[in-house]
C-alpha cells in the first residue's frame, strides 16, 4: 500500500494519476522545466488558461511539494515558481510525452513551423 496526504493507493501509478488529474498541472511544470518563472510569465507561456484557474493549479502543485514559491519582500511583491527536486524528476518523463507527442502527430496529422514549440530546454 501506498499512504500519502491522508490518501490510500493500491498502485503508485495512482499516485501519479491523482497529482496530475488535468491538463493544466503538467504544462506548468513543462514550461517551469525552461526556467524559474513569475505568475506572469507562466501566464502568458499557458495561453489558454485563466488566472484564477493558473493560481489553484500552482497552489495544488505546492501543496504537493512539486513547486517552490518564492515571495520577495519588494513593492510590488515579487513571487517567483520553480520546481522542487521532486519535480524535476519529472524532465524524462515529460521529455518522453513531448517525443510521443511529435512522433503521434507525424504519422496521423502534420507539423508546421509556424508558433512551434521545439522542447529543446527539456533535451539535455
Amino acid at each position: 500500500m501506498y499512504y500519502i496526504n491522508d490518501k490510500e493507493y493500491k498502485c503508485s501509478v495512482s499516485v501519479t494519476m491523482d497529482i496530475f488529474n488535468d491538463r493544466w498541472k503538467l504544462a506548468v511544470i513543462w514550461y517551469l522545466l525552461e526556467s524559474d518563472k513569475r505568475f506572469k510569465e507562466l501566464s502568458e507561456s499557458i495561453h489558454e488558461i485563466s488566472q484564477k484557474t493558473l493560481t489553484i493549479k500552482l497552489k495544488e502543485l505546492e501543496e504537493k511539494n512539486i513547486i517552490n514559491r518564492e515571495v520577495f519582500a519588494e513593492v510590488p511583491p515579487k513571487v517567483v515558481y520553480s520546481l522542487t527536486p521532486i519535480g524535476l524528476k519529472l524532465k524524462p518523463v515529460l521529455k518522453e510525452m513531448f517525443e510521443w507527442g511529435r512522433e503521434y502527430v507525424k504519422e496521423n496529422g502534420k507539423i508546421t513551423d509556424e508558433d512551434i514549440c521545439d522542447g529543446s530546454f527539456c533535451m539535455n
